[in-house]
């Protein structure tokens, strides 16, 4: 089982970065201009990327001419990202459970399942908190998850992946409360494992975040179910992007 803060050291991790590494770009750009495209805002809006990584969302959207900010836990993928710093784009090493700038950002965004990783349910309340509280009133908070249905009926077991000198062992399974993945790293020319690690995922329904949000009085006002922003569907949508208004 995982650590009770599994995600500090293995997002901080050579091997992690080394596995996620070659993430669809383009798919990645596409999916923003398509959601910018559907939300409209205006030239130079505020935006907040919540676990940005090492900005590859945070930078597009800088490259639209949005001003953008990006927080992360991790300190890697922050001093990778500030590289890329420019007028419209900074980056700060920020944990999502504490306040940040309060009534500022136009626009939050969380993309590609970057919550649900903590311990307790009061936890994910303080993350939602504080992105709303980083929001002016009426602005929108977007954020994309995995749909718990479709990723438990899609469910891939096993796989083996060969990236430069280690071989990655990756296990998946689920039980009633979340999603784990299993990630052993071996040393293929000695044969030797150099690292260990379980990834776990809260399973947060579309009622469960329904509910998050409203305590933290944001609103619903729509759901998409992929990245091509086509309806939510429970069973076949491989996405559940929900947006929210303060």
């Amino acid at each position: 089982m995982p650590d009770k803060e599994w995600y500090k050291a293995w997002f901080n991790s050579q091997y992690y970065h080394l596995l996620y590494n070659n993430r669809d770009e383009e798919e990645a750009t596409a999916f923003l201009k398509t959601l910018v495209e559907y939300l409209q805002p205006k030239q130079g809006a505020l935006m907040l990327d919540v676990a940005c990584g090492k900005g590859r969302h945070s930078k597009v959207l800088a490259d639209m001419g949005f001003e953008v900010t990006g927080i992360d836990l991790s300190d890697e993928s922050i001093e990778e990202a500030k590289k890329d710093e420019s007028e419209l784009l900074h980056f700060y090493k920020h944990d999502m459970r504490l306040p940040f700038w309060v009534n500022y950002f136009d626009y939050a965004f969380n993309f590609f399942t970057s919550f649900g990783y903590f311990r307790t349910k009061r936890e994910h309340d303080n993350a939602i908190r504080s992105i709303a509280q980083s929001l002016k009133p009426g602005g929108l908070f977007v954020i994309d998850y995995l749909n718990v249905h479709y990723a438990e009926d899609h469910l891939e077991k096993s796989e083996v992946k060969e990236i430069g000198p280690y071989t990655f062992h990756i296990t998946r399974w689920h039980d009633e409360d979340h999603f784990f993945k299993q990630i052993q790293i071996i040393d293929k020319a000695k044969n030797v494992l150099k690292h260990l690690s379980t990834e776990r995922v809260a399973k947060f329904s579309l009622g469960d975040f329904t509910d998050m949000l409203a305590y933290q009085k944001l609103q619903v006002q729509e759901v998409f179910g992929d990245y091509h922003l086509n309806r939510f569907d429970i069973r076949k949508s491989p996405r559940m992007i929900i947006i929210a208004r303060k």
